[in-house]
């Protein structure tokens, strides 16, 4: 209906944020605890507010930032490649969005209260308990989306003038951002675990390195793989985005060492190598159950979205199993106060 069709999906977002704040203001009012704004920028609690808060954003943001960066720089390779990096980074984001990000937003206000009681013991315990969690779902998470990169472009993005050439190059990508997607799910629980002691200078020095190491890495990748005439320069930014999300966990994960702040709980050993078998055996079933692209591509909509849900469920229940057959319980799972 619009003379620009595309500006109805802007304004569909911001209609939806709208009613999405819209709609939680009744069950505010319910419990009494409905805010009534008052413009105050001089008060104290505000002003603290906002030094904490800048260089957090950027600390927490960085991966935001690396993608950003590699689409400026994709802008001057071949056509397609900002397209490519776009679609497959929102097939990252899904499950990072879906877990690790809801993850963050529940543990950082409980980290935060934790550490301003004194309670150090069970600070650490819940920042361990997260890390838990966070393998548990990322890791299968991005053996998924390695394995399935293809099927999973062609049911979602595959019609008009998004073709054949357009899903090899856009799943290549994906499976490059899913190597970083362990980093880029620790990265949101660590974070918080600086922002909850007020600590926001560390996160944002870790952040420089890290938009350091991914600018340097996707200048050098691109110049190299467009010498050597390769087709899928954009593959080497969206590698050089997933590094950098690893070295930022990293560092982030050595700094809360360093600092005492977080010690693991014993049954790390036992639960990396159930959750190596159970991965190995959800690889497995990907594979025996993947199709070729051709098949891919030739059949319709409907089929394509029945057998990639049965792939992906099969997955998913032989992963659990694995692991139930390994010995892993929910209750081993528990926050222990």
């Amino acid at each position: 209906m619009l003379e620009e069709p595309g500006m109805a999906l802007a304004y569909a977002v911001l209609i939806a944020g709208v009613c999405q704040l819209l709609f939680q203001l009744p069950f505010l009012a319910r419990i009494h605890a409905l805010p009534r704004p008052k413009w105050s920028p001089k008060h104290e609690g505000v002003r603290r507010t906002v030094r904490l808060m800048l260089p957090a954003i950027f600390g927490s943001s960085v991966a935001q930032i690396n993608v950003l960066l590699g689409g400026i720089i994709a802008s001057m390779l071949g056509v397609g490649s900002i397209s490519y990096l776009y679609f497959s980074d929102r097939l990252m984001e899904f499950p990072l969005g879906l877990f690790g990000i809801a993850l963050a937003t529940v543990t950082l206000p409980y980290l935060s209260r934790l550490w301003a009681n004194g309670s150090r013991d069970e600070f650490s315990r819940t920042l361990d308990w997260s890390m838990k969690l966070a393998m548990l779902i990322a890791v299968p998470a991005a053996v998924g989306l390695l394995v399935l990169a293809e099927p999973l472009i062609t049911t979602i993005f595959y019609r008009g003038e998004f073709d054949e050439h357009a899903v090899k190059m856009t799943a290549m990508a994906l499976q490059a951002y899913a190597i970083g997607l362990v980093g880029f799910s620790f990265v949101k629980i660590l974070a918080p675990a600086f922002f909850s002691r007020e600590d926001t200078r560390t996160p944002v020095r870790i952040a420089l390195v890290a938009l350091a190491v991914n600018l340097v890495l996707s200048v050098a990748s691109a110049w190299y793989l467009t010498r050597i005439g390769f087709i899928g320069t954009h593959v080497g930014l969206a590698l050089a985005t997933s590094v950098a999300a690893l070295l930022n966990a990293g560092l982030l994960y050595r700094g809360l060492r360093r600092d005492g702040v977080l010690v693991h709980s014993p049954g790390w050993t036992s639960l990396l190598i159930q959750l190596l078998l159970a991965n190995v055996a959800l690889w497995a079933i990907l594979r025996f159950l993947h199709k070729s692209l051709s098949w891919w591509l030739s059949v319709g909509l409907t089929d394509r979205a029945i057998w990639l849900g049965l792939t992906v469920l099969a997955g998913a229940t032989g992963y659990f199993l694995v692991l139930f057959a390994l010995g892993l319980r929910p209750s081993n799972l528990k926050l222990k106060h």
